[in-house]
Formats: C-alpha cells, structure tokens, sequence
C-alpha cells in the first residue's frame, strides 16, 4: 500500500514515502556504489522520507546497514565495503514478491523475523553487474515496487557497451569503431580472436582500448599502445567480464552531459569537459575517483556545441528508452563532430561526480536532483508502460 492510500485524517496523518536506498553488490563497482550511497543518504531529506539503507554484500547477501553516510566515503584511497557497515554478518533483507505486499523482512538465523515496514520507492544506486544492468530493476517489477532510474530494456542495454552501440547506431547516433569478442570465441579459438583483434588495429592504428564489455567506472580498462601490451590488457578485461570490447582511440576532447526525467520529458543539463588528467595515462578509475581530477563545468563549448550536445544526450536517452537519469558521454573530434561513447544509467553519484555537478551548474543543487528523482520515480508505475 503506497502512502497515498493511507487514510488522511487528523487523528492518523499521512506517513512519508519510505525509500530505500540500496547499494554494494557483487560488481567490482562495489566500493564506489557505496560512496554514492553515502551521498544520497546525507542528501535526501528527511523532513519529506524516511529512509532504509540496504546493502548488498560482495558475496549478494541483502544485509540491514547502518544509515551512517560518513562512514560511507573514500579514506587514505580505499573505498569502503558493506560488510564493514551491515548490523549482523548473518542477518539478510528479504524483499516482497508479492506486487500486493511492499513490507520488507529482516531475518537472522534462529529468530523470530522482523517486519522493516512498507517501502514506497527504491533507490538503487548500485553499479555494475547484478545492479545496473536489469537484473535488480527485474525484481523490482516483480515486486511491484517503484524504483529511481532506467527499467529493465534500458538498463540492460546501457550496462552492455556492444548493444548500446548497436542502439545508438540504428537511431542515427554516430559511434567510434569497436570490435567485439566473445567468451565463446574466445575459449574456441584463442589465437583466431587475438588475430580478430590485432586485424582491426591494423585497420584503425594504435593505441587500442581493452575494456570490459560490461562494466564501468573505468575499472578493467587498458590503453594498449602496441602489441606486446594486447595479452595482458584482454586477460584484465576478462577478469571483471568473459566478454570484452576493443575500441579505436578517438583523438578529440571528451564532453559528457545529464539528462534528467521531469514531468514534461527529459531535459539535458550544461556539458562539461573531462581535461586529460595530468598524472594518468587516460580517465581512468584513480583519475576519477582517487585522485578526483576535476572536470570542466560547464565545458567551454560554443554556444552552437553546447546545443548539439544536449540535443544529442536527450535523443540517445530516447534511443535506450531510458527514465530518471542518465549521463551521456562524448568525443567531440578534431573535426568537429560529436561522436557518442556511452550512457551510464547510473552514472557515478558521489558530490564529485560530474552529474551532480552538470546539474548543479544547471541551477539544480544536490538533495534537489535526489528529490527529484524520487518523485519521478514515485509518479511512475511498475509493469509496461
């Protein structure tokens, strides 16, 4: 039962919505989903929710945690894990399956399980596999719970970078050359996908990147500059996915802008510039998140490329069928086209981010772009639409 079918009277006044902020998982995006985490918990606002952190353990156990977002945060560049904030090591959070029933159950071996209460929304601001890619938005229709972000189809096509491009391209949005290698391929003939690989850096030149087919925040990624460094940069990919993506280095400079859902349709925010970090060979995990190199808001564009750029993050938000949020990524080249990267369905959301801080810019602080957010998703209904 949602909040708004509570009686409204005096003597029983309406609750607010409960959000639970869900966060971890079994990606190796683990640590990073819990800063963002502990910056929407410090951000929402209280007067308005009440809130219920959930965090999902490396190994996939829902554990009850802490609502403590300053333990949720980077120190002496480690990130932080949810083992290290769940109540019990055993405990787990039992979601409802039943679209009639939102009330969550806590439960540890030999007791008595522990209704949590109805959960209105959730926020799910996991990264990765098993989080971002469909999977949890899947469980949530089953359930029948409304969520924050992209559904089921426009998760999953955001999280594989092969099938986004495949997207992309068919609406008419320009992408860079890529190949593809698949686990099957791979484990049937090593040296004929090496060659496959090695064949198109004949045709497109060096430096290469290895990537992950399905993941992000820049982890398992590696600049190869020739072919004595291919072996080792296709075993990192495959250590976070069986199935990997190479592309061609697009010399150009990378622009990056938010789309966020409102009540009349999505709306892009000002694009910034992420400027070649100093100390880093490209914008990878540590320049990101470590060291936060600082990106340029807003990007100094001209005021006609500031206008395509936006246009073209609203049409590939369109093209993934997405909702809530997204972060759109581009190359804008030397000869002056934009050429589109990636979307991130849930885009990094820590302060430092550069979505937060797109919109911020844009005249949309922080706990507004998270109570926004929440609202769109609490107008929006679970099942086909």
């Amino acid at each position: 039962m949602s909040s708004e079918n509570l009686p409204q009277s005096p003597e029983q006044p309406s609750r607010k919505p409960r959000v639970a902020v869900v966060f971890g998982g079994r990606s190796s995006e683990h640590g990073i989903s819990v800063v963002t985490a502990g910056a929407v918990l410090r951000a929402i606002d209280r007067t308005k929710y009440e809130v219920l952190p959930i965090g999902i353990t490396r190994d996939g156990r829902w554990a009850l945690t802490a609502d403590e977002p300053d333990r949720m945060a980077i120190t002496d560049r480690r990130t932080p894990d949810v083992d290290e904030l769940a109540e019990s090591s055993e405990g787990g959070v039992v979601l409802p399956v039943d679209p009639a029933n939102r009330e969550v159950v806590y439960s540890e071996p030999g007791s008595v399980p522990k209704a949590l209460g109805e959960v209105d929304v959730v926020f799910p601001v996991l990264h990765g596999p098993y989080g971002e890619d469909g999977t949890l938005q899947g469980l949530l229709e089953l359930s029948g719970v409304p969520y924050v972000g992209a559904g089921v189809l426009a998760s999953a096509v955001g999280q594989d970078k092969e099938y986004m491009k495949r997207v992309f391209t068919s609406f008419g949005l320009k992408v860079g050359p890529y190949v593809v290698i698949r686990p099957r391929e791979w484990r049937q003939d090593e040296s004929a996908a090496r060659k496959k690989i090695v064949d198109f850096a004949a045709e497109h030149g060096w430096p290469l990147f290895v990537k992950p087919a399905r993941a992000g925040s820049s982890i398992g990624i590696t600049k190869v500059d020739d072919l004595s460094g291919l072996d080792e940069a296709i075993a990192e990919a495959q250590r976070h996915d069986p199935k990997i993506l190479v592309e061609a280095a697009l010399r150009g400079r990378e622009i990056e802008c938010g789309v966020l859902e409102f009540e009349d349709g999505p709306r892009a925010s000002v694009p910034a510039e992420i400027p070649p970090p100093d100390a880093h060979a490209y914008y990878d995990f540590d320049a990101k998140y470590i060291d936060s190199t600082p990106g340029l808001v807003p990007a100094p564009l001209t005021p006609e490329e500031t206008a395509e750029v936006r246009r073209l993050a609203v049409d590939a938000f369109e093209a993934a069928s997405c909702e809530g949020l997204v972060r759109a990524d581009f190359f804008l080249t030397e000869d002056g086209e934009f050429v589109i990267n990636e979307i991130n369905t849930m885009p990094g959301f820590t302060p430092i981010s550069m979505y937060p801080q797109m919109w911020q810019a844009s005249g949309i602080s922080y706990p507004e772009l998270v109570d926004l957010l929440v609202q769109a998703a609490l107008r929006r209904s679970t099942g086909l639409r």
